[in-house]
Protein backbone atom coordinates (compact mmCIF):
# COMPACT_ATOMS: atom_id res chain seq x y z
CA UNK A 1 0.00 0.00 0.00
CA UNK A 2 1.21 3.32 -0.96
CA UNK A 3 1.40 6.15 1.59
CA UNK A 4 -1.19 8.21 0.53
CA UNK A 5 -3.89 4.77 0.72
CA UNK A 6 -2.51 3.94 4.13
CA UNK A 7 -3.44 7.57 5.33
CA UNK A 8 -6.85 7.04 4.16
CA UNK A 9 -7.60 3.93 6.35
CA UNK A 10 -6.26 5.67 9.41
CA UNK A 11 -8.29 8.89 8.51
CA UNK A 12 -10.89 6.70 8.10
CA UNK A 13 -10.75 4.81 11.40
CA UNK A 14 -9.89 7.84 13.00
CA UNK A 15 -13.35 9.14 11.86
CA UNK A 16 -15.33 6.47 12.55
CA UNK A 17 -14.26 6.41 15.81
CA UNK A 18 -14.57 9.85 16.98
CA UNK A 19 -18.70 9.32 15.83
CA UNK A 20 -18.41 6.60 18.80
CA UNK A 21 -18.21 3.36 16.23
CA UNK A 22 -21.16 2.91 14.36
CA UNK A 23 -20.57 2.11 11.00
CA UNK A 24 -22.89 2.64 8.04
CA UNK A 25 -23.05 0.89 5.11
CA UNK A 26 -21.62 4.16 3.61
CA UNK A 27 -18.48 3.38 5.62
CA UNK A 28 -17.95 0.35 4.80
CA UNK A 29 -18.63 0.98 0.70
CA UNK A 30 -15.91 3.83 1.62
CA UNK A 31 -13.20 1.62 3.43
CA UNK A 32 -13.99 -1.12 0.48
CA UNK A 33 -13.72 1.53 -1.95
CA UNK A 34 -9.95 2.50 -0.05
CA UNK A 35 -8.67 -0.93 0.09
CA UNK A 36 -9.53 -1.96 -3.78
CA UNK A 37 -7.67 1.20 -4.58
CA UNK A 38 -4.90 -0.06 -2.43
CA UNK A 39 -4.79 -4.10 -3.83
CA UNK A 40 -5.05 -2.18 -7.02
CA UNK A 41 -1.80 -0.95 -6.78
CA UNK A 42 -0.07 -3.76 -4.50
CA UNK A 43 -1.75 -5.69 -8.27
CA UNK A 44 -0.16 -3.62 -10.72
CA UNK A 45 3.28 -3.88 -9.04
CA UNK A 46 2.90 -7.75 -8.43
CA UNK A 47 1.25 -8.29 -12.11
CA UNK A 48 4.13 -9.75 -14.46
CA UNK A 49 5.24 -12.42 -11.21
CA UNK A 50 1.78 -13.14 -10.87
CA UNK A 51 1.21 -13.31 -14.61
CA UNK A 52 4.30 -15.48 -15.22
CA UNK A 53 3.47 -18.09 -12.48
CA UNK A 54 -0.32 -18.49 -13.40
CA UNK A 55 1.55 -19.07 -16.98
CA UNK A 56 3.79 -21.65 -15.87
CA UNK A 57 0.77 -23.39 -14.00
CA UNK A 58 -0.92 -23.87 -16.80
CA UNK A 59 1.68 -24.79 -18.75
CA UNK A 60 2.15 -27.92 -16.17
CA UNK A 61 -1.25 -28.30 -16.30
CA UNK A 62 -1.59 -28.93 -20.12
CA UNK A 63 1.92 -31.18 -20.08
CA UNK A 64 0.04 -33.73 -17.14
CA UNK A 65 -2.95 -33.63 -19.50
CA UNK A 66 -0.47 -34.77 -22.47
CA UNK A 67 0.73 -37.34 -20.08
CA UNK A 68 -2.42 -39.15 -18.95
CA UNK A 69 -3.82 -38.85 -22.51
CA UNK A 70 -0.45 -40.71 -23.81
CA UNK A 71 -1.14 -43.26 -20.87
CA UNK A 72 -3.98 -44.56 -22.46
CA UNK A 73 -5.86 -45.54 -19.34
CA UNK A 74 -9.49 -46.34 -20.98
CA UNK A 75 -8.02 -48.65 -23.55
CA UNK A 76 -6.05 -50.49 -20.80
CA UNK A 77 -9.34 -50.56 -18.81
CA UNK A 78 -11.89 -51.33 -21.58
CA UNK A 79 -9.28 -53.80 -23.54
CA UNK A 80 -5.95 -54.30 -22.27
CA UNK A 81 -6.88 -55.71 -18.78
CA UNK A 82 -10.27 -57.59 -19.96
CA UNK A 83 -8.56 -58.94 -22.89
CA UNK A 84 -5.99 -60.36 -20.11
CA UNK A 85 -8.09 -61.96 -17.73
CA UNK A 86 -9.90 -63.58 -20.45
CA UNK A 87 -6.74 -65.30 -21.38
CA UNK A 88 -5.85 -66.16 -17.96
CA UNK A 89 -9.32 -67.69 -17.27
CA UNK A 90 -9.18 -69.79 -20.65
CA UNK A 91 -5.55 -70.63 -19.76
CA UNK A 92 -6.82 -72.31 -16.42
CA UNK A 93 -9.52 -74.04 -18.20
CA UNK A 94 -7.29 -75.64 -20.70
CA UNK A 95 -5.02 -76.71 -17.94
CA UNK A 96 -7.67 -78.04 -15.75
CA UNK A 97 -9.41 -79.91 -18.73
CA UNK A 98 -5.88 -81.46 -19.75
CA UNK A 99 -5.08 -82.38 -16.31
CA UNK A 100 -8.77 -84.28 -15.79
CA UNK A 101 -8.22 -86.67 -19.24
CA UNK A 102 -4.53 -87.03 -18.58
CA UNK A 103 -5.86 -88.25 -14.96
CA UNK A 104 -8.60 -90.11 -16.17
CA UNK A 105 -6.28 -92.10 -18.81
CA UNK A 106 -3.62 -93.09 -15.72
CA UNK A 107 -6.76 -93.95 -14.33
CA UNK A 108 -8.09 -96.46 -16.70
CA UNK A 109 -4.50 -97.97 -17.84
CA UNK A 110 -4.09 -98.66 -13.95
CA UNK A 111 -7.40 -100.52 -13.41
CA UNK A 112 -7.32 -102.26 -16.77
CA UNK A 113 -7.19 -105.86 -16.87
CA UNK A 114 -4.17 -107.23 -17.87
CA UNK A 115 -5.45 -110.90 -18.12
CA UNK A 116 -5.54 -110.25 -21.98
CA UNK A 117 -2.39 -109.14 -23.08
CA UNK A 118 -3.16 -107.89 -26.65
CA UNK A 119 -6.40 -106.14 -25.59
CA UNK A 120 -4.70 -104.30 -22.47
CA UNK A 121 -2.18 -103.46 -25.02
CA UNK A 122 -4.63 -101.76 -26.93
CA UNK A 123 -6.17 -99.98 -24.11
CA UNK A 124 -2.82 -98.36 -23.57
CA UNK A 125 -1.92 -97.23 -26.68
CA UNK A 126 -5.21 -95.56 -27.08
CA UNK A 127 -5.14 -93.81 -23.90
CA UNK A 128 -1.52 -92.78 -24.27
CA UNK A 129 -2.94 -91.03 -27.52
CA UNK A 130 -4.98 -89.29 -25.74
CA UNK A 131 -2.45 -88.26 -23.37
CA UNK A 132 -0.38 -86.93 -25.82
CA UNK A 133 -3.75 -84.83 -27.23
CA UNK A 134 -3.99 -83.59 -23.35
CA UNK A 135 -0.69 -82.20 -23.19
CA UNK A 136 -0.90 -80.20 -26.65
CA UNK A 137 -2.45 -77.31 -24.71
CA UNK A 138 1.37 -76.30 -23.33
CA UNK A 139 1.60 -74.90 -27.00
CA UNK A 140 -1.92 -72.76 -26.81
CA UNK A 141 -1.31 -72.05 -22.98
CA UNK A 142 2.14 -70.80 -23.89
CA UNK A 143 0.40 -68.45 -26.79
CA UNK A 144 -1.85 -67.40 -24.20
CA UNK A 145 0.33 -66.70 -21.25
CA UNK A 146 2.33 -64.18 -24.16
CA UNK A 147 -0.50 -62.26 -24.58
CA UNK A 148 -0.74 -61.75 -20.83
CA UNK A 149 2.72 -61.24 -20.64
CA UNK A 150 2.56 -58.77 -22.98
CA UNK A 151 -0.02 -56.69 -21.59
CA UNK A 152 1.82 -56.72 -18.24
CA UNK A 153 5.18 -55.04 -20.40
CA UNK A 154 2.29 -52.36 -21.76
CA UNK A 155 1.40 -51.58 -18.91
CA UNK A 156 4.29 -51.19 -16.80
CA UNK A 157 5.99 -48.88 -19.47
CA UNK A 158 3.40 -47.03 -19.36
CA UNK A 159 3.01 -46.81 -15.94
CA UNK A 160 6.62 -46.06 -15.21
CA UNK A 161 6.78 -43.67 -18.06
CA UNK A 162 4.08 -41.49 -16.59
CA UNK A 163 5.47 -41.83 -13.07
CA UNK A 164 8.53 -40.59 -14.04
CA UNK A 165 7.18 -37.45 -15.99
CA UNK A 166 5.25 -36.92 -12.69
CA UNK A 167 8.81 -36.53 -11.02
CA UNK A 168 7.70 -37.53 -7.85
CA UNK A 169 10.48 -37.75 -5.14
CA UNK A 170 10.10 -41.31 -3.27
CA UNK A 171 10.08 -39.64 0.05
CA UNK A 172 6.85 -38.33 -0.74
CA UNK A 173 4.91 -41.58 -1.62
CA UNK A 174 2.25 -41.87 1.03
CA UNK A 175 3.01 -45.35 2.65
CA UNK A 176 0.68 -48.34 1.57
CA UNK A 177 -1.81 -50.18 3.78
CA UNK A 178 -1.44 -53.62 5.11
CA UNK A 179 -4.47 -55.59 4.02
CA UNK A 180 -5.71 -58.18 6.65
CA UNK A 181 -4.94 -60.81 4.02
CA UNK A 182 -1.55 -59.20 3.31
CA UNK A 183 -0.51 -59.62 7.12
CA UNK A 184 -1.83 -62.94 7.61
CA UNK A 185 0.52 -64.70 4.46
CA UNK A 186 3.26 -62.60 5.79
CA UNK A 187 3.03 -64.08 9.33
CA UNK A 188 1.97 -67.56 7.95
CA UNK A 189 4.41 -67.36 5.44
CA UNK A 190 1.96 -68.34 2.65
CA UNK A 191 3.96 -67.60 -0.18
CA UNK A 192 3.05 -70.24 -2.34
CA UNK A 193 4.97 -71.44 -5.37
CA UNK A 194 8.55 -70.22 -5.50
CA UNK A 195 11.05 -69.96 -7.87
CA UNK A 196 14.36 -71.66 -8.41
CA UNK A 197 16.94 -70.90 -5.94
CA UNK A 198 14.29 -69.60 -4.30
CA UNK A 199 11.59 -70.61 -0.82
CA UNK A 200 12.79 -73.54 1.19
CA UNK A 201 14.37 -76.37 -0.51
CA UNK A 202 13.95 -79.80 0.09
CA UNK A 203 17.41 -80.27 1.97
CA UNK A 204 16.41 -77.91 4.02
CA UNK A 205 13.28 -79.54 5.25
CA UNK A 206 15.20 -82.99 5.34
CA UNK A 207 17.74 -81.20 7.67
CA UNK A 208 14.50 -79.58 9.87
CA UNK A 209 12.86 -83.03 10.14
CA UNK A 210 15.87 -84.70 11.18
CA UNK A 211 15.18 -88.19 12.78
CA UNK A 212 11.55 -87.67 12.52
CA UNK A 213 11.62 -88.19 8.65
CA UNK A 214 12.07 -92.22 9.14
CA UNK A 215 9.35 -92.39 10.85
CA UNK A 216 7.17 -90.04 8.55
CA UNK A 217 8.15 -92.71 5.81
CA UNK A 218 6.75 -95.50 7.17
CA UNK A 219 3.42 -93.78 7.38
CA UNK A 220 3.72 -94.07 3.74
CA UNK A 221 4.92 -97.41 3.00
Amino acid sequence: MTKENVARVIDFLQENKSRGGDVSLNDVMHLAEVMSGSMHDFLTTVQPAVTEELTMIAREISRMKDEITALRANDMTSSKIPSAGRELDAIVEATETATNSIMEAAEEIMCADTSDPEAYQELVSGKMIGIFEACTFQDITGQRISKVVSTLNYIDERVSAFVDKLRIPEDMEAPSEETDEERRQRELILHGPQHDGEGVSQNDIDAMLGDAQADIDKLFD
